[in-house]
């Protein structure tokens, strides 16, 4: 999507955030995928000091009776650090002290613009799609005070570790366009999220941890939801993911073992029990935060709380009748540890799952490049053409990219090189005239996108031409490749995978072939 978004002109980072990133969920949990998009060209300043020339420049204000972890941002004006006076775009507002201010509800516009009837909105989530968040944030240059304060109160604790500290600090937090609930500046607020600190805390847990985060997000979803009875209020996956935090703050590393795991998730819920019972959910990393704020009123605090000491009291037993994922039965089977039914069958679904997703993301980005450019006439298609596979030539030897980046990137500029050698033959063979030069090498160079489709292309061309000897060549050549441990997959229409997936790994990406009209 990053690549996609540069060919596009469009400056700005995507990135995957939440459960499925982090590796802390099961099918059972549903869980939905969550995007947070950032565009560059906003420059937003902790102090005028900050101010760039040219960008649309964003002081970020507090005032005193501003909730925590919210600013607002204030306009600048483009070619002097001083704050602009003229309301010149619809979504600038005004306060009563004649301050102008970008409103969050430009975010919102947008996304309803786009997506139309389909248009789905959650907190602070835009989306078109029940099973998909994505939010649009703006980029902090410098850590507020806020969370900087984190890293002065390590003391003695037991976790994270000074490692993690220090790849910390090197993170940059997100403005996303939140206001706070019970604020009269609602709609030009916006709420300060440090991602990528807790997607790094998130990262550096091993795996009894991980489990144990999992066993408090089935917990909350089949347990704690009935003991909630106000349709407002909600104890959340990130309330679990605080209390987790808290818990190995003050844990030795050595009770987290899998021998211990029943051990590990009641220290959590005793943390849990702490939260509810002072009536504050501190946020780990920002100051003076408390997320039962607005999610969680104080009848339904004593009524979890009850229930989740009763629970405590009962030694666990919950444990043993929880559904999803067939989690009791499981714990019954293997009382010392989370062991799945079948294991290697279940890790090489998950495999293969990785694949045919990450295929079909690749493959609706190739359609997405290539739709694009249909409606420009010949001569204009190669052009662009040639343009964007020199681009993607830059952008591969960046020193910045990732190594994801960079399969990416060889996967695309070879999937952009097969339209080119099609288009090319094309022309000649509706004009009449000879090969080009350069042609076979072209199509050398762009025939293993995947297992067929470039190659069909190529079967395809040469039957046009008369060559019927070596487009069978080349079909055989096809046929011989589609053995069972190939699948098709379409960017018009679903395709999926068969349920023996699990023989696919996320290193057999190219035995995908990829059907396209």
């Amino acid at each position: 999507m990053n690549v996609y978004a540069h060919l596009e002109g469009c400056d700005g980072t995507f990135y995957h955030f939440g459960s499925q990133s982090e590796g802390t969920t099961t099918p059972g949990l549903l869980s939905d995928t969550d995007m947070l998009f950032t565009e560059n060209h906003f420059n937003i300043m902790y102090s005028i000091a900050d101010w760039k020339q040219e960008k649309l420049n964003l002081l970020m204000v507090r005032d005193a009776d501003t909730p925590p972890q919210h600013y607002l941002l204030q306009v600048f004006r483009k070619y002097l650090p001083l704050p602009a006076t003229c309301m010149d775009h619809p979504d600038f507002v005004t306060d009563s002290q004649g301050r102008i201010f970008l409103s969050n509800m430009a975010v919102v516009k947008r996304f309803a613009a786009n997506y139309g009837d389909a248009h789905l909105r959650r907190g602070p989530s835009n989306s078109n799609r029940e099973d998909t968040d994505i939010v649009a944030a703006v980029q902090c240059k410098t850590l507020p005070p806020e969370i900087m304060s984190w890293f002065t109160k390590m003391g003695q604790a037991y976790w994270p570790s000074q490692e993690t500290f220090e790849a910390a600090k090197k993170c940059v937090c997100f403005l996303v366009p939140d206001g706070y609930h019970g604020s009269v500046n609602k709609n030009i607020e916006w709420r300060i999220t440090p991602n990528l600190i807790e997607r790094l805390l998130m990262f550096s847990l091993n795996i009894v941890q991980i489990k144990c985060l999992v066993v408090l997000k089935i917990l909350k979803k089949q347990e704690f939801v009935k003991y909630i009875h106000h349709e407002n209020c909600k104890f959340t996956s990130f309330h679990c993911k605080t209390a987790l935090f808290s818990t190995l703050e003050r844990t030795p590393p050595t009770v987290w073992t899998k021998c211990r795991l029943k051990e590990c998730i009641t220290e959590c819920l005793q943390t849990i029990l702490g939260f509810l019972n002072q009536g504050n959910c501190p946020h780990f990393i920002v100051e003076g935060v408390d997320l039962f704020d607005g999610k969680l009123c104080c009848e339904c605090q004593m009524s979890l709380e009850l229930a989740i000491h009763g629970m405590i009291q009962d030694d666990m037993h919950v444990l043993f009748h929880l559904q999803s994922d067939d989690l009791g039965q499981r714990l019954i089977d293997f009382p010392h540890e989370m062991q799945p039914y079948h294991g290697d069958d279940v890790n090489a679904g998950i495999c293969g799952k990785l694949a045919k997703d990450m295929f079909t993301e690749y493959l609706r980005t190739c359609t997405s490049v290539s739709h694009r450019l249909c409606n420009n006439d010949e001569a204009e298609l190669r052009i662009s053409l040639n343009n964007e596979i020199t681009e993607l030539e830059n952008l591969a030897n960046n020193d910045s990219a990732r190594q994801y980046h960079e399969n990416f990137i060889r996967f695309l500029k070879k999937y952009q090189m097969s339209i080119k050698a099609s288009t090319i033959m094309s022309h000649c063979i509706q004009s009449g005239q000879p090969d080009p030069q350069d042609i076979w090498l072209l199509y050398g160079e762009s025939l293993n996108t995947d297992v067929a489709s470039s190659k069909l292309k190529l079967a395809s061309m040469l039957y046009c031409r008369g060559e019927l000897m070596r487009a069978a060549s080349v079909l055989h050549e096809v046929e011989f490749d589609l053995d069972d441990s190939v699948q098709p997959l379409c960017g018009c229409h679903k395709a999926y995978l068969e349920k023996n997936s699990q023989r696919y790994s996320v290193n057999t990406l190219y035995r995908m072939t990829v059907i396209s009209n």
